[in-house]
Formats: structure tokens, C-alpha cells, sequence
């Protein structure tokens, strides 16, 4: 099937007929886009890095809680001629081709690029946070907490002796207020 077989190098006879040149593209939008779901399958073929058996799990959903939905896109979400205009259908596959060959190698090369350096620093700040978070932050709270006890008694106090009487008062003084609506 599609994983036992490695995608060839595709040359293209631009000699060809219109056939012959329709078929070739087809055959390597067909080839990548069973390498796109070879990837996403996380197959452990040549498309795995690690050989452990934790790591099959991310590899098969690499978005478990849809994060990116937004960004899968599509040479159809992109581009779509109407059926009052359009292009000849050898730029309309070369387009569709080019596309998906561009959007999944460009990806590919950029995230080498930039995966693991953007991991570690992410890695380092939540690292960092969490012993902010750990060993300052919480101490901190807790220590505040504890001390307040005495401000909390101190303010229920004041709430008990000054405010309550105060807003009884107010009822007493309002509820005898009696209104009536009459049509005149």
C-alpha cells in the first residue's frame, strides 16, 4: 500500500500530451497527499524520529484538543474559480500542485528550523513560571493569608458593631413605605 512505498523523484516531460502531463500531476497530488496522511497517521515508517512506544501517541494526534483548526487550509479554501470564469485546466493543476507541494515542504523546512528553539524557550518560561509560581508566589499568598486572620476578625468586628445596626435601622426606617398605584 501507500506506506511501503517511498514517494520517487516525479520528472515531468513537458513534451508530453495534455494526458500524460494531467496524469503526472495528479500522481503527485496523489503522493502528497498520502505523505500528509502517513504523517498524520504517525506511522512508525520513516516518518517517526523516536522509537518509543510513548511517543506513538503524539505522533498520531499531534492537536489532540484542536488548537489549530483555523490554520488547516486547503488549496479549496484558498482558491475557487466560478464556473463564469475560468482558467485553462493545465494552470488550474500546476496551481493545485504546486500549492500542496509548497505549503507542506516550506512547513516542513520552516518548523526544522524553528521547532526546537522555540520549544526550548518555551520550555525555559513555563519552567521559570512555575517556580515563580511554586516557590514565591504561593508561599507568599499563604503567608498573607495567615496573617490577615487577624484583620478579618478586626473587620467582621467593625461590620457587626457599626454597619449592621446602621442597614437595621435603614429597614425599620424604610419599611413602613407604603406605595400605591392608582389609575387617575
Amino acid at each position: 500500500g501507500a506506506r511501503d512505498r517511498i514517494p520517487a523523484e516525479t520528472r515531468l516531460d513537458l513534451e508530453g500530451t495534455e494526458e500524460q502531463e494531467e496524469t503526472l500531476l495528479w500522481g503527485l497530488l496523489q503522493e502528497v497527499v498520502e505523505v500528509e496522511e502517513l504523517a498524520q497517521e504517525g506511522d512508525s515508517g520513516s516518518f517517526s524520529v523516536s522509537t518509543h512506544r510513548d511517543a506513538q501517541p503524539l505522533l498520531k494526534d499531534r492537536d489532540p484538543r484542536g488548537i489549530n483548526k483555523c490554520l488547516k487550509v486547503m488549496f479549496e479554501d484558498m482558491i475557487a474559480e466560478p464556473r463564469s470564469v475560468r482558467s485553462f485546466d493545465k494552470v488550474w493543476l500546476w496551481s493545485h500542485a504546486l500549492f500542496e507541494v509548497s505549503r507542506l515542504w516550506c512547513y516542513r523546512l520552516i518548523s526544522v528550523l524553528f521547532a526546537v528553539p522555540v520549544s526550548l524557550l518555551a520550555g525555559i518560561f513555563f519552567a521559570v513560571l512555575s517556580c515563580i509560581h511554586i516557590w514565591l508566589i504561593m508561599p507568599c499568598l499563604q503567608l498573607f493569608l495567615i496573617n490577615m486572620h487577624w484583620v478579618l476578625t478586626a473587620w467582621g468586628s467593625v461590620l457587626n458593631i457599626v454597619f449592621a445596626p446602621l442597614c437595621k435601622s435603614i429597614s425599620k426606617c424604610c419599611g413602613n413605605i407604603n406605595v400605591l398605584l392608582t389609575k387617575d
